[in-house]
């Protein structure tokens, strides 16, 4: 058993890792990653320094890519939440940026799901107000890059499908509404909403296939996997994360009525 494995329940791994140095996942091993990456901009992860020079965060962005390449299956999928843009710090192409690191270490580009969060409410510049002197243009959408290693048809699994006719035909619409998680609610920084994980992991995969999320956070992802019979597997470098991760968990599978079985629980 992993050294740095901190939470395992049922087909549910949570590992108190480095992602970029991890040897917790077997190569070839994963069906689909679903992950957001830290974007950036300067939010105040406890681990992680997000208010880096672009040209550095470009290059982390490449390393952690390239491991994640190697952990797929031929035919995995890569859900990939990112923005689009970044204007705190300078305009960069945050989107274009990654998707071309990406498809240079060899991801295949699927399509693009933009999800629209609706939180354009908190917006707090406008560069030059009513002057055409600088304005900003602020979009307040996220983007959902889907990838793939060598083959998008998936042919390994269980070939059991648990997606609804609505679901199906909601979510193959390349623009997703729904709001954003709560900060202040789950404990975590930035925090992925669960509908998120959720769409991909039951658009994407079959049941019983393996999930990875590279930048566990909050645990959501996990959460999503224990729900619909998916293996999953959490990297999150912070430990205070990865109890926070844990306990969500917890507290998901009695709402639900879901019996974990407990293997390993670091204290």
């Amino acid at each position: 058993m992993s050294k740095e494995l901190y939470f395992s329940a049922n087909n549910i791994e949570i590992y108190n890792d480095d992602f970029l140095t991890t040897n917790c996942v077997k190569e070839n091993s994963i069906d689909l990653i679903v992950t957001s990456p830290p974007y950036n901009v300067d939010v105040r992860y406890n681990s992680y320094n997000d208010k880096i020079p672009y040209n550095i965060y470009l290059e982390f962005t490449q390393k952690w890519l390239e491991k994640a390449y190697t952990f797929l299956k031929d035919d995995g999928r890569f859900c990939l939440n990112i923005p689009l843009d970044k204007n705190k710090g300078g305009q960069q192409s945050v989107y274009a940026d990654i998707l071309t690191i990406g498809k240079k270490i060899g991801f295949k580009y699927h399509s693009t799901i933009v999800w629209n969060e609706q939180n354009i409410s908190r917006r707090t510049a406008w560069g030059s107000w009513l002057s055409a002197t600088a304005p900003y243009v602020i979009a307040p959408v996220e983007m959902i890059a889907v990838l793939y290693k060598n083959r998008w048809k998936k042919i390994s699994g269980s070939r059991e499908s648990d997606i609804t006719k609505k679901e199906f035909l909601e979510w193959t619409n390349g623009v997703w509404t729904f709001m954003g998680e709560s900060k202040t609610k789950i404990g975590h920084p930035a925090p992925f909403p669960i509908e998120l994980p959720k769409r991909c992991i039951k658009l994407f995969t079959f049941v019983e296939d393996t999930v990875l999320d590279p930048f566990l956070g909050s645990g959501s992802t996990l959460i999503v996997c224990a729900l619909t019979g998916r293996s999953g597997i959490g990297i999150e470098i912070d430990r205070n994360y990865c109890e926070i991760a844990k306990q969500r968990l917890i507290k998901e599978a009695q709402i639900n009525q879901l019996k974990l079985e407990i293997a390993n629980v670091v204290m």
